[in-house]
């Protein structure tokens, strides 16, 4: 018998909500299956990178011993540059399939992810830059040979047990006196611990911040499924930060609890750990008068944060003399140097005006000039922004969006500067252009 146009009516919403379950079930499936891959390619990655010499580990290609492999090299097979490469790529297309299959993963697995990703990073040994040893090695120029990093290069201690590990021989220390007095501590325990050790501080401080991270997020009343992902599952903080033993994770963290105070009213401590993380690395200090604008008690804030640069100022001269005044040197020496496909490079080869390359051309003053008035007008546009009421972490995050884009030094890890805040912003937009800009920071790496 044929069915009545009722029975037809009837079965249409079943039909429909068969087919959405389908659909939420093969999400499911493809984002538990990433986000598996995402942390079974990042102990591949590890695994084959402590496998033996290659360009993925930098400071290993003149001497690879056994304490620099790590634990996870009895688990590799190549050092191919295509399959290192590929296992990097696929973390960054199993993030993006995360990403965008969020809505079905539960907060259980991706905290699962998240974790098992930073200690598969943590284990991994140090990946694509030299830093990790230079940090050591300025510790050592100080501890060992009494010879201030902010003054000596490590061509000033040939003979000490880093400096075939060192990417740098020339320069002095650019970091804050709080990160310079924490790697001294670190001397002590020799050079395979210490490296190791700051392994461990750099996925102990990353998990640190997706935990305020997700804090912050549910304050706002966002997703913290989403702010953890975001953050904790990107190829910046896994590949870079964490498995390279970044120093950018730990004023991260202070930058998290500063931003949470924040949210908490607690201005006065959030100006203290915005001052601390400046004394890990002066780049954070861009965040500074953002905060202050979007103090609910400016006074206090500003009050804090004056007495908290005096007192570390007073500190750190007590410990490093007028030696500290050379980071400043440091840092406008880093500034005049050039990273390979920054935007300004970028942009001035496209307009014929000269690329930069191995047989000393440099970039023109006159492209360098033109990106550092784009920062300071984009600077100035998002303070008047933050001042007018626009939230403050977003408008932080634009400035340092456009920091990265008008830098000519630029390196990966450097976009995690500008992903911590917008993984907590309600701002799609701003995610969007964040996320690419990630993708082009892994990009100009390992391309």
């Amino acid at each position: 018998m044929a069915a009545s146009p009722i029975d037809a009516v009837e079965r249409r919403p079943q039909a429909i909500a068969g087919d959405r379950s389908l659909a939420q079930r093969a999400e499911a499936v493809i984002g538990g299956t990433a986000l598996i891959a995402l942390v079974l390619c990042m102990l591949a990655l590890g695994a084959n990178a402590a496998s033996g010499r290659s360009n993925y580990v930098p400071s290993g290609v003149h001497r690879f011993p056994g304490w620099l492999a790590g634990p996870l090299a009895p688990l590799g097979f190549t050092t191919s540059h295509a399959v290192l490469e590929g296992l990097v790529i696929a973390i960054c297309v199993c993030y993006a399939l995360v990403l965008g299959c969020l809505r079905s993963l539960s907060a259980r697995q991706i905290w699962g992810g998240v974790i098992v990703g930073a200690v598969a990073a943590m284990l991994a040994p140090p990946l694509l830059s030299t830093d990790i040893f230079g940090y050591l090695g300025f510790a050592r120029l100080g501890v060992l040979h009494g010879l201030s990093p902010y003054s000596f290069t490590a061509n000033a201690a040939p003979h000490d047990a880093v400096f075939p590990y060192l990417g740098w021989h020339t320069v002095t220390t650019p970091y804050g006196p709080a990160f310079t007095l924490l790697s001294y501590a670190l001397v002590p325990l020799g050079l395979a611990a210490g490296i190791w050790t700051l392994k461990l501080i750099a996925a102990a401080t990353s998990l640190a911040t997706v935990v305020l991270i997700g804090k912050i997020a549910r304050r706002l009343g966002r997703s913290p499924r989403w702010a953890v992902a975001m953050y904790g599952l990107n190829p910046l903080v896994l590949v870079f930060a964490v498995g390279g033993a970044h120093n950018d994770t730990l004023f991260g963290v202070l930058l998290a609890a500063a931003a949470l105070w924040m949210l908490s009213g607690r201005d006065r401590a959030a100006a203290v750990a915005t001052v601390g993380a400046i004394a890990v690395k002066v780049s954070a200090g861009l965040m500074l008068p953002f905060a202050w604008l979007g103090a609910r008690r400016r006074r206090a804030f500003l009050n804090e944060a004056v007495a908290a640069v005096v007192l570390t100022a007073a500190i750190s001269f007590a410990i490093f003399g007028t030696h500290l005044s050379g980071i400043e040197h440091a840092l406008v020496g880093e500034q005049s140097q050039l990273a390979r496909h920054g935007v300004p490079e970028e942009i001035s080869g496209l307009l014929r005006l000269g690329r930069p390359n191995a047989h000393g051309v440099r970039l023109p003053e006159g492209v360098r000039a033109t990106f550092i008035v784009l920062f300071a007008m984009a600077l100035v546009a998002t303070l008047w922004r933050a001042w007018r009421g626009a939230w403050w972490l977003d408008c932080y995050a634009w400035a340092t969006l456009a920091l990265l884009a008008c830098s000519a030094w630029l390196l990966p890890w450097y976009g995690m500067w500008a992903l911590l805040p917008a993984s907590v912003s309600g701002s799609r937009r701003l995610q969007a252009v964040t996320l690419a800009a990630s993708a082009y920071l892994v990009a100009i790496k390992i391309l």
